[in-house]
């Protein structure tokens, strides 16, 4: 007898940094077809009320949270795993795959139709706010230790610099890591000059939303928390006059560090 065809999927959909208008389409639709929601606390309640279940849970069992979705999508349900931004940028996508790769995750999480939703990301979200300090070569580094030991952290950060990237930066800061950014930014110090631009958007399309614009000079370590995103410019990264006094930020697409 043929097995009956099981019609659940997997979607891991990224909700962008906050306002609806972010939202892409696809993103949308699979959310409204969805019978589960499942993902961390905050990105579970900015989903639109509809019919789905909601499964949310605390920040630190992504992988918790990956085997929970995959078993709900071989059983049949139609499951959207959400992440804030990018889905695939620090966020539940490895997550997902990283449940699929394990020697002992049950073949039928492997039949499962599992796809990845794009969102705007962060560091997309807080460039656009500032002008377009992402207009020439960057990188993005999580400065949490929670996965990687610190003394990587640093080193990437410092090779990063000394590569003269732009920088973003993930996960600055916490109630329970209260002193990596400013070491960070101790480390970039000897690096990179003092009038570098740093950009530091915090809750980009939110109501409670904040830019601020200063140099690697001024830039205070309290000035973030963790809904921040911050970008350090490269060595040719510009400020532009504003007509009401503040400032663009802009990387040239040339080089000349």
């Amino acid at each position: 007898m043929t097995a009956p065809e099981n019609n659940g999927w997997l979607k891991v959909v990224g909700l962008g940094p906050g306002p609806e208008d972010w939202l892409t389409p696809e993103a949308r639709r699979d959310l409204a077809e969805a019978t589960d929601l499942v993902g961390y606390f905050p990105y579970v309640e900015r989903v639109p009320p509809g019919n789905q279940v909601r499964h949310a849970s605390d920040n630190r069992v992504e992988l918790d949270r990956a085997r929970f979705a995959l078993d709900l999508a071989a059983q049949g349900r139609r499951v959207a795993v959400v992440s804030g931004g990018d889905p695939g940028i620090f966020a539940m996508a490895a997550a997902i795959f990283e449940a699929l790769d394990d020697p002992d995750a049950p073949e039928a999480w492997r039949a499962v139709d599992l796809s990845v939703d794009p969102g705007v990301s962060a560091m997309q979200a807080a460039a656009a706010r500032a002008g377009a300090p992402l207009g020439h070569d960057f990188c993005a580094i999580s400065l949490s230790d929670n996965l990687k030991p610190w003394d990587v952290v640093l080193k990437r950060l410092r090779l990063a610099a000394e590569a003269d990237f732009v920088i973003a930066l993930y996960n600055p800061i916490s109630r329970a890591r209260p002193w990596q950014l400013g070491a960070a930014f101790d480390a970039l110090r000897d690096i990179r000059a003092p009038e570098t631009p740093i950009v530091l958007g915090r809750a980009v399309g939110r109501p409670d939303e904040e830019l601020t614009v200063t140099t690697l000079g001024e830039v205070r370590a309290e000035q973030a928390d963790m809904r921040t995103l911050v970008i350090i410019g490269a060595s040719h990264t510009r400020f532009v006059a504003r007509a009401d006094g503040r400032r663009w930020v802009y990387t040239p697409r040339h080089y000349r560090g």
